[in-house]
């Protein structure tokens, strides 16, 4: 990483939290759950676009996001995408170029942050995530860091009202999956059951409306 790039990661975290500061009511829980260093996953649900930029703002140190290939052509958002150094992931597609660039900044000590669902919510509840995420832990033996968010989904309606809005990221406590295999291909059905865990850790921090598919598996 450059040092300009670093620079900006740095600013721009700093812009964010002053935005969020200025702009919302956002409560940030269970920062104490965030680990000081090394390689982490950072999992969290998925409302708005918001979401990526308050979970950054949350946290204490510079992150590497994964975000769709498609918003590096929207002016503006792209270019910040770049200046970032986001990793881009094409929608729908298995990209093994992403792969190993998460899996080397993860090896390297690094912190990736994603939204397992991979699109935002239709219904502001928890959708079937894909095994992306899993994947990568399965791959890593990173821990997961699951964040639970609510509000983010109302933030444009409520400054429209000239209001505030209420937003909360609360982050859990860090852990490693039980699923791994021996198997170097990481087979799929241990994917699927660690993306299951990964989005319960999620689902039991969230309100009852917001949990969705993972609801029943909140005991």
């Amino acid at each position: 990483m450059s040092r300009r790039q670093l620079a900006f990661r740095h600013f721009a975290r700093s812009f964010l939290c002053a935005a969020f500061a200025t702009l919302t009511k956002a409560e940030i829980h269970g920062r104490e759950n965030i680990p000081p260093s090394g390689s982490l996953i950072v999992a969290f649900n998925h409302l708005a676009h918001l979401d990526p930029l308050l979970v950054i703002a949350a946290m204490p140190y510079p992150v590497d996001p994964i975000a769709l290939s498609d918003l590096y052509s929207v002016p503006g958002t792209g270019l910040a995408l770049r200046a970032y150094g986001a990793v881009p992931v094409h929608r729908d597609q298995v990209d093994r170029q992403v792969i190993r660039r998460a899996l080397n900044i993860l090896r390297g000590g690094g912190v990736i942050i994603l939204a397992p669902e991979a699109r935002r919510s239709v219904t502001g509840a928890l959708e079937r995530a894909r095994t992306g995420a899993a994947y990568l832990a399965l791959k890593s033996r990173a821990p997961v860091l699951p964040v639970a968010i609510t509000g983010t989904d109302k933030i444009l309606s409520e400054l429209k009202r000239l209001r505030r809005p209420r937003l909360t990221a609360t982050f859990g406590q860090p852990f490693t999956s039980s699923h791994y295999a021996e198997d170097e291909r990481v087979p799929r059905v241990k994917r699927r059951e660690a993306t299951d865990e990964i989005m319960t850790h999620i689902a039991q921090m969230l309100p009852q409306e917001y949990r969705g598919v993972y609801g029943e598996f909140v005991s």
